[in-house]
């Protein structure tokens, strides 16, 4: 690949992880080297159980240690998770630059910007100075303009219709 893009997958819609780990999924498989950077999440999900699976073209990265969803967590909860999340940004910034991925997808990175726990500006400082060779993706509800405007490909996923609005939670295998 000569040219490394940005992507962002936002919106309101269930399946931006699952776009992104598709897009991840079609590179491992052309022998591209992806890495899947995960923030705020902790809880096992099938996306990551499949990562698993593809061998060591596509590795993934979490210390999040929470088993909650953001809107389930406490202000204490939500507080006692920025720590975790300042880690996985050191580890993002440096897997970055290292120019040794293909790939690398920083799944809710919005969720992490838009909860406050990393400044915006540095997001935007690293998509700008990421090494020309490195595709970039970004995914996660309401992201900022300045992250929009930086991006090649900007998907926006909406909700029109969802189970949660008939009272029917998240499902094992369908939601996560």
């Amino acid at each position: 690949m000569q040219q490394g893009l940005v992507h962002i997958y936002t919106g309101s819609g269930k399946g931006k992880t699952t776009a992104a780990v598709g897009l991840g999924s079609r590179a491992s498989g052309q022998g591209l080297k992806v890495l899947m950077i995960q923030f705020l999440k902790g809880q096992s999900t099938g996306e990551m159980e499949t990562i698993a699976k593809l061998g060591p073209k596509f590795q993934q990265f979490r210390h999040n240690k929470n088993d909650k969803f953001t809107w389930e967590m406490t202000a204490n909860e939500l507080g006692g998770i920025k720590g975790e999340t300042r880690i996985t940004m050191n580890y993002a910034i440096e897997a970055v630059i290292s120019g040794e991925w293909d790939l690398i997808i920083m799944d809710e990175i919005m969720a992490a910007v838009n909860l406050g726990f990393l400044p915006l500006k540095e997001v935007a400082e690293l998509v700008k100075e990421k090494p020309p060779t490195v595709e970039l993706v970004l995914t996660g509800r309401d992201a900022p303009l300045e992250l929009i405007e930086l991006a090649d490909y900007v998907s926006e996923i909406t909700a029109r219709k969802h189970p949660m609005q008939k009272g029917i939670m998240a499902r094992q295998g369908i939601e996560y």
